[in-house]
């Protein structure tokens, strides 16, 4: 495995953990915030796609003007 790929490889991982932790921090605070269980989990959910996305996005720009 070259050096490329395991960075690509940890970045992946690191994404997805911080995603997890934002999406988790979003359903605890939309409780906290009385929201029922469905509306928090919902929540969470965006939370974590919208931070993957934001993720792939600056991934692509940095692509972009690297290359």
């Amino acid at each position: 495995m070259s050096v490329r790929t395991a960075l690509i490889l940890v970045g992946c991982t690191l994404i997805t953990l911080i995603a997890s932790l934002v999406s988790g921090a979003a359903g605890y605070l939309a409780r906290r915030d009385q929201a029922t269980y469905p509306q928090a989990l919902t929540r969470a959910a965006i939370t974590f796609a919208a931070t993957l996305t934001l993720a792939a996005a600056l991934t692509t720009a940095l692509e972009a003007i690297s290359a």
